[in-house]
């Protein structure tokens, strides 16, 4: 969808973002708006007029930044072949993230990003993980899900060392099990993964015969309490949308990295959930609010047969809404006419 397809729906009068989006406003000036939302979401607006002028000034912020952050959904790593290796190359670092532009954080990240990149590989693949640390603190690497050998679960003084500052570590096994997953640090885990030494690791299966058949293939990875409230590392008014078409069939991947639980409510359009934790479940189920708790990962549909701008976002509303405006972990499917 144009940015301005979706102005036309704002100006159409669609409410799934509430009437207080469009009070007191031009939303067709929202390209215009470059004030960031509050810092500090929690302070609290002295009138109704000022509440509402906020909760609108977040949606046009959210309008005016479609398709700016071409990162937000990420393209996979390329690896480097080694033979029939597949090498990937990760960097610990300590950075500046911006949640939002004028709210730098520091950060822990891998590749200079928070979410690290998302991996992709097979089922059956031989790969090869290159794990530097350039911080000022030690760090290690576990593949969330993953089977692998006990020698490389990533487990200071368990399993192996910790990786210090400025050495290297490699960690080389075979992919034995297809899901969704992540990899992340097993170190200082609750400041070091909240504050962004996370990522995707996705794999596909050997035999695609179990598969469902999609249009698109969308991975939200939640954070909280090191960088606040984010889904790829992003909060809201700077999340990017879902952008759908009637008749596509979606698939999302959650995986919660934080320290919280989040249920993400879906309005309008109901979520088929078909996996859990990289296993396939032998009843998939409906629902509209899906319980995501720390550590884990859900494969979800969404058949996206209702037109218009459906509201996605954590239904615990202190991680998503306050008197000065949705924030924290909220975006938007939108689907499009045909």
């Amino acid at each position: 969808m144009q940015r301005r397809d979706f102005l036309k729906w704002m100006g159409a009068g669609a409410g799934a973002l509430g009437a207080a989006a469009v009070v007191g406003t031009n939303i067709s000036t929202a390209q215009d708006h470059t004030m960031p939302m509050p810092a500090n979401p929690a302070q609290q607006a002295t009138g109704y007029e000022e509440m509402d002028a906020h909760h609108a000034e977040g949606v046009n912020t959210f309008v005016a930044n479609i398709g700016q952050d071409p990162t937000f959904w990420r393209t996979p790593m390329e690896p480097v072949m080694d033979g029939n290796v597949k090498v990937f190359d990760l960097i610990c670092e300590e950075i500046q993230w911006e949640t939002m532009p004028g709210t730098a954080l520091a950060a822990m990240a891998y590749n200079g990003m928070v979410p690290g990149p998302e991996i992709r590989v097979t089922e059956g693949d031989q790969v090869r993980f290159n794990i530097t640390n350039t911080m000022t603190q030690s760090t290690a690497i576990h593949f969330h899900g993953l089977r692998v050998p006990n020698s490389v679960d990533g487990v200071p003084f368990v399993t192996q060392p910790v990786i210090i500052p400025g050495e290297t570590q490699t960690f080389e096994f075979t992919i034995r099990n297809a899901g969704t997953h992540m990899y992340h640090s097993h170190h200082n885990s609750a400041e070091q993964v909240t504050k962004g030494l996370l990522g995707a690791l996705i794999v596909e299966p050997a035999d695609k015969s179990r598969e469902p058949e999609v249009t698109a293939d969308y991975t939200i990875v939640m954070n909280d309490s090191g960088l606040g409230f984010t889904l790829n590392g992003k909060g809201f008014p700077y999340t990017q949308p879902i952008i759908a078409t009637l008749g596509d069939k979606i698939r999302i991947r959650y995986m919660n990295e934080g320290l919280m639980i989040h249920p993400m409510h879906l309005h309008g359009i109901p979520q088929l959930v078909f996996a859990k934790d990289g296993f396939n479940l032998p009843s998939p189920y409906m629902c509209d609010t899906l319980n995501i708790a720390p550590g884990e990962r859900y494969d979800v549909l969404v058949d996206c047969d209702e037109v218009g701008l459906w509201a996605f976002h954590c239904h615990i509303l202190t991680h998503a809404e306050s008197s000065m405006g949705m924030f924290g972990m909220v975006t938007v499917l939108i689907v499009n006419e045909a």
